[in-house]
């Protein structure tokens, strides 16, 4: 089935399957873009808040961890109508809203500019834009016409060229930035829909996933990844699915996990790992995890990632997953594109 071209194109009728293919170009183009902005040089940034939901939120928890160890200003990124008490002039508020209308990420910015804060704004137009152009902010315009969980790549090198451009992230990032796309290239041309499900390790993992419900943990800089496959399961695969976080899960999760067995065989457990950065620690809990899981868990799949950098690593991963969730959907025989349940939502907040 998942080799049937003409099949996955009736049933993925905005070609979901090819837009996640272009992730390495997006991050491409958005070197250009933010490159062009104009966004000055920013002085006395005390902490950085991002603002953002669905993708553009999983994008913020990206740099977060990312830079967790590696810039002195912390960064905390917020789902939230408004932002914390101790958010002030010396705040940097990166909002960022695909469309421009996330009315959470709009009501951020308000308080932001009500506070004195530094403000970038960065979508594919809508009231986001209007805002930033009306009181002269830098505004970063990202190409419109995706679903905002397609646009991931945009909305989150977007932000990562912004921190280098203004001067807030001195560390050297470009070549970090060029293995991953060095890496996501390489993986898309043999993840790709038109490779054969034989030679495609993302068609043979939905394959395994096919029918159960995924429970996806990350540890470090893999939460954000763990969460970011989740979300993917749920709006392209339309699946219920879970993630939690290592060693957090440990006290707590597996002893549910340890008295249903009913129920927790209907789930494929996937271990995100990585064995440069795992501790003697981590890896002991996360093998037990694996043999744990072994027992009571339909299905369990320790993901591999690849590269030698942690951006690029990240970026495999992440890709992965986006590649896994569209071929569930395919094998579910229903398009990963609409969120019906979510535009419906919409619907009823603007009767408000």
């Amino acid at each position: 089935m998942l080799d049937d071209l003409k099949l996955i194109s009736e049933i993925d009728k905005s070609d979901m399957c090819g837009i996640v293919a272009g992730f390495p170009e997006q991050i491409k183009e958005a070197k250009e873009i933010v490159n062009s902005a104009s966004l000055g040089s920013l002085f006395k940034i005390d902490n950085i808040v991002i603002s953002g939901m669905g993708a553009s939120s999983i994008s913020g928890d990206i740099v977060q961890s990312l830079l967790r160890d590696r810039i002195d200003i912390p960064i905390f990124v917020t789902r939230q109508y408004d932002l914390p008490k101790w958010v002030n002039k010396n705040t940097l508020v990166i909002s960022q809203s695909y469309s421009g209308d996330t009315e959470e990420t709009l009501s951020t910015f308000k308080h932001a500019y009500q506070k004195r804060s530094k403000i970038i704004g960065i979508s594919s137009g809508g009231k986001l834009q209007e805002f930033c152009e009306k009181r002269e902010i830098p505004h970063i315009k990202i190409p419109s016409g995706y679903s905002p969980r397609a646009a991931t790549g945009y909305v989150l090198f977007s932000a990562m060229y912004a921190l280098k451009k203004i001067g807030i992230l001195d560390i050297k990032i470009e070549a970090e930035i060029e293995e991953t796309i060095s890496i996501t290239d390489e993986f898309r041309n043999h993840n790709k829909k038109e490779v054969p499900e034989k030679n495609n390790l993302s068609k043979q993992m939905a394959k395994k996933i096919f029918n159960t419900i995924p429970q996806v943990y990350g540890f470090d800089i893999y939460l954000p990844i763990a969460k970011r496959w989740c979300t993917q399961f749920n709006e392209n695969s339309k699946l219920i699915c879970r993630y939690d976080e290592v060693p957090e899960c440990n006290h707590n999760d597996i002893i549910g996990w340890s008295m249903n067995p009913e129920a927790s065989k209907k789930f494929t457990c996937i271990l995100l790992r990585d064995d440069e950065i795992e501790s003697i620690y981590m890896s002991k809990r996360l093998n037990f995890m694996k043999q744990f899981f072994e027992d009571v868990a339909g299905n369990v799949i320790e993901i591999q990632v690849h590269g030698k950098k942690r951006l690029a690593k990240m970026m495999y991963a992440m890709c992965l997953g986006d590649f896994i969730s569209c071929y569930l959907a395919i094998l579910r025989k229903i398009d990963p594109t609409p969120v019906d349940a979510i535009t419906e939502l919409k619907s009823e907040l603007a009767n408000i």
